[in-house]
Formats: structure tokens, sequence, C-alpha cells
């Protein structure tokens, strides 16, 4: 599957965003702005100004929207969602070559918010998963202690966990303990 490397950044956002949620043990990682702040240059989010807790909700409120669609039980469930959140971002498609990339869509309107822009930008990221038949490419790690996002960009759509060092490391690990436990015992 070929992505268009905007699509990728964008699909390794909305992951990354998504990932900073409190869940299966982990805290809040978008707690307060400075680390927003921290969020949005970390990922070379553009045009982006002077940010606040008005800002942070709003990303908050983004991330949760963004959980949904990952979760939506079929592909016009999560059509819904992705319009929703593109059309609440006001999008303006626009072409664009700014640091070193070649040419590219950005979605989001000039001057629109950290939040619409994400929306737009990420929520058009998805969109293009789901019109190449792609949406089973949204998962969630198979690590029951785990839960974090990811999409499965792998030739087969074969990968379980959102990183095969740790959590797929980990789970492979305890079976072989099992096993081998089972055959001393048995």
């Amino acid at each position: 599957m070929l992505i268009p490397h905007d699509t990728r950044i964008a699909l390794d956002t909305v992951v990354d965003l998504m990932n900073t949620a409190p869940e299966g043990g982990r805290g809040e990682a978008l707690g307060d702005v400075p680390s927003l702040y921290a969020f949005v240059e970390g990922h070379r989010v553009s045009g982006v100004g002077e940010l606040g807790p008005r800002d942070l909700r709003a990303v908050q409120e983004v991330r949760r929207r963004f959980t949904e669609v990952f979760a939506a039980p079929d592909a016009r469930t999560a059509a819904g969602l992705i319009n929703q959140l593109v059309a609440a971002a006001g999008t303006t498609p626009q072409l664009t070559d700014h640091d070193g990339y070649d040419w590219h869509v950005h979605y989001f309107a000039p001057g629109a918010s950290v939040a619409d822009h994400l929306a737009a930008d990420c929520g058009m990221a998805l969109a293009f998963l789901l019109v190449a038949g792609e949406r089973e490419r949204l998962r969630r790690c198979g690590a029951p202690d785990c839960g974090r996002a990811f999409v499965d960009l792998s030739r087969n759509r074969s990968r379980r966990y959102c990183d095969s060092r740790t959590c797929g490391n980990r789970l492979h690990v305890a079976a072989y303990r099992a096993r081998r436990r089972d055959a001393a015992s048995g």
C-alpha cells in the first residue's frame, strides 16, 4: 500500500495523539499546556501560535473522537465520525511544499486552531485508509495490559502489537516460559 509522506505523518500523529490518553494504567500525557506544546513541537505541527487551556481541552476532545473512529464497528460508522471531525474543522485544502517536503495537501484552514489542524489533517489521513478499503489497519495492541493504538502497515496486515520489541516480545517470552513450566511439571 503506497501512502504519501504527508498521510503517513498524519497517521503517526493521530496514533501518538490517541496514545497520550490515560488508559491501561498509563497516566494522562497531555494534561497541561506545556505537554501540548511538546506534542505539537515533537510532531512538527505547522502554523501553531500561542496555545492555552482552551486548546488543550479541544485537542483532548479531538483525541476522544479519533478513539471513536478506531473503535467504530464498521466502515459506515467510521466514515460518519470522520466526516463530522473534518467538517467541524472547517477544512480548506491547499497545496504546500514547506520544511523541505515535496508538494502535499494540508486540509486545515490558514490560522486554524491546533485542534482543527489535527482534526482536519489526521481525519483526512484516516479517510484515505477508509477509501482504500483498509479500515482494518486501525488497531489496538493485542497485549492484554496495553491497548495502545497503531496503524498496521505490514504487507499482510498481520501486526498484532504496538511494538513487537516490547509488547510482542514480552508475551512471547511469557508463553515460552509457561510451556517450559508445563513440560517440566508434566
